[in-house]
């Protein structure tokens, strides 16, 4: 079984074990039936806390979706919530013979497999998760426990909401609402969806040149109970001769808001290192108090080294004064092409994907003692690995593997994820 163990802490601890945090250390830090797979490298790129002006690079401002929109979609379809998404009828199964060796997750993980046609589509490609987990500090949405997966495909985003009990899932369409000729509608999301974080009511989406779309998971649309819905036609979605489609989908979530940053829009197609960040992938640290939003950047092999934010939580999401929510920290990554991270106890965990012919990797990492970070154990996972989730109650960090013919949703045993 592969278990990551949480590095020891310096206060407290006997000067060998001391020694094993510093920074260019002769040992690792120590952990509990590290795999084969794993190996130690020198020390990573500063982790620092980057001085305020920096901070203020990716400073976020937030915007309602406009409320007329919202009110006069509620007066024509039918609201309904997460749990009725995971109970209703029509759900799909999860199936183990579907993923099984040839995402090459790692020994001692917990999988979920998609069924067959979510797991060889290429038109739909799966990047974020979270689960329930980030979501409540009990992990228990009345009486369920659910994982969350975003997909994209083209200018349309879903995400599928997955029952591990009852070893289903369901597929729901996200939204932005909007005007046609004086009446409510809504159109496709039109972004990459590389990383979804759950917070109290709220779902957050990475928009990578922008920010953050914003959800209200007490605000999903059930289209197939509405006089108004149709979950026919899947090329139409909106409002069409006076019926409101969703590519086919049962129900659709809309946007209720979003952060957006207030320097502008970050580079679409490259890393600058400086900068509104690119936001490829988030998380919810539950560990630190407050809990805290977490994002990055994916840079490729030879950019600039890709950064890492964080945005303390509040009432109703990130802790804002005068509207605007600063980040407490912004560093550089310990290493290029990462696809997701989540920190847990103050120890670090980072996904690297190398492409669809090599499995990734995972970083192992915490700020080191005298600064930068610690030394870095790698550990090699599944192919595609990407945005992660800590399951608290189980010690466990999920993540999903992207490509088809490879793709699993996967949780590995993690005492520090606790």
């Amino acid at each position: 079984m592969m278990i990551f163990q949480r590095p020891a802490r310096a206060a407290g601890i006997p000067v060998a074990a001391l020694v094993a945090i510093v920074p260019g250390a002769a040992h690792a830090p120590a952990r509990a039936s590290a795999p084969a797979a794993a190996r130690a490298s020198a020390p990573a790129a500063a982790h620092v806390s980057a001085p305020a002006a920096a901070r203020g690079d990716v400073a976020l401002r937030h915007a309602s979706t406009s409320g007329s929109l919202l009110r006069a979609l509620d007066d024509r379809l039918r609201r309904s919530d997460v749990n009725a998404v995971l109970e209703a009828s029509g759900a799909r199964e999860l199936g183990a013979q579907w993923c099984g060796k040839d995402a090459a997750v790692p020994p001692g993980s917990l999988t979920h497999c998609f069924d067959r046609k979510d797991s060889r589509t290429k038109r739909w490609v799966p990047q974020g998760v979270t689960t329930v987990s980030d979501a409540v500090a009990g992990e228990n949405w009345n009486g369920a426990r659910p994982l969350l997966v975003s997909w994209h495909g083209g200018e349309r985003v879903r995400v599928s909401f997955v029952d591990p009990d009852g070893r289903t899932y369901r597929h729901v369409l996200l939204v932005a609402p909007a005007g046609k000729k004086g009446r409510a509608t809504f159109r496709d999301l039109g972004v990459h969806a590389g990383g979804i974080a759950w917070f109290e009511d709220k779902l957050y989406v990475a928009d990578t040149t922008r920010g953050f779309r914003v959800f209200d998971m007490t605000r999903i649309y059930d289209l197939g109970a509405s006089k108004a819905g149709s979950t026919k036609h899947a090329k139409r979605v909106g409002l069409h001769s006076g019926k409101y489609y969703g590519h086919g989908h049962r129900y659709v979530m809309p946007q209720v808001g979003t952060w957006r940053y207030v320097e502008g829009r970050a580079p679409s197609g490259t890393c600058r290192g400086k900068g509104p960040l690119r936001t490829s992938w988030t998380s919810i640290d539950r560990t630190s108090w407050p809990p805290s939003l977490i994002a990055g950047e994916y840079c490729g092999a030879g950019k600039p080294r890709g950064r890492v934010a964080a945005w303390p939580l509040g009432d109703g999401g990130p802790a804002a004064s005068g509207g605007v929510a600063r980040a407490s920290r912004v560093a550089a990554m310990p290493g290029d092409q990462i696809q997701g991270a989540v920190r847990t106890n103050g120890l670090w965990w980072f996904t690297r994907g190398r492409g669809p012919d090599e499995r990734g990797e995972m970083l192992v990492t915490r700020p080191g003692v005298f600064g930068g970070w610690d030394r870095v154990t790698r550990h090699t996972v599944s192919y595609g690995p990407e945005d992660l989730s800590c399951q608290r109650g189980a010690s466990r960090i999920w993540t999903v593997a992207e490509y088809a013919g490879r793709r699993a949703l996967w949780g590995l045993p993690a005492s520090a994820c606790h």
